[in-house]
């Protein structure tokens, strides 16, 4: 199964049904306060990663519905207009965007943000720019290209416990691939990976975060 990423929905993509998700997928939300006293084997959910106090960069997809601009930096379905629940967006400007469509009420378009995140929303300090001309950096694979050794069932089990417990600190979406389980959120600082070793072993469960430091 290929890695879930950032969906780059094309116009004629558009005019699909929805798109079959390999993980379930939530709505971002704000995050709880951090706590060090998390109790066994409950440290996903338990705690939550400060926000970041630098900016940061983000791929995804901008929808506006009637003014009310959100980015989706996780599963988009394939509609037309496409539709997804997203992080709500400060300092949008349509005019500062190109390559954008729009259908009745609904404008959007893929494109790369850099800005700052307070937990609840994202602050544009730059200017977009379309996916389709964004050279993303290449990220370091944690596992070193090495499998996991955990069963498929128990890594079934625990993608279907990840919605649930990774919820409230922007869960976007997970899926079981080579011994491991892959899950994307929202942001994360190492606070939910170090949460995610302690709940299920070292490695089991991979976080990886949707907005990074705009400074790597």
């Amino acid at each position: 199964m290929s890695r879930l990423r950032v969906l780059r929905i094309s116009a004629a993509a558009l005019l699909g049904g929805m798109l079959a998700l390999a993980g379930c997928a939530a709505s971002p939300g704000s995050a709880p306060p951090s706590s060090s006293d998390a109790p066994a084997g409950q440290s996903l959910g338990s705690l939550a990663p400060a926000p970041p106090e630098a900016e940061v960069v983000g791929e995804g997809t901008v929808i506006d519905v009637d003014g009310t601009v959100e980015v989706c930096l996780g599963p988009v379905a394939e509609s037309y207009p496409p539709q997804c629940s997203g992080l709500p967006l400060r300092g949008w400007a349509w005019d500062d965007a190109d390559g954008a469509e729009s259908s009745g009420s609904v404008r959007w378009g893929q494109y790369a943000l850099t800005g700052t995140y307070d937990g609840s929303a994202l602050t544009l300090t730059g200017a977009p720019v379309p996916l389709a001309l964004y050279d993303p950096p290449a990220r370091t694979d944690p596992t070193g290209g090495e499998p996991g050794s955990t069963p498929e069932s128990e890594l079934t089990v625990i993608q279907d416990e990840l919605p649930d417990r990774l919820g409230s600190t922007g869960y976007l979406a997970s899926y079981p691939d080579d011994g491991r389980v892959w899950v994307d959120v929202l942001w994360d600082d190492g606070t939910l990976q170090r949460a995610a070793d302690d709940d299920y072993g070292v490695g089991v469960v991979i976080v990886r975060s949707a907005l990074r430091p705009a400074a790597l």
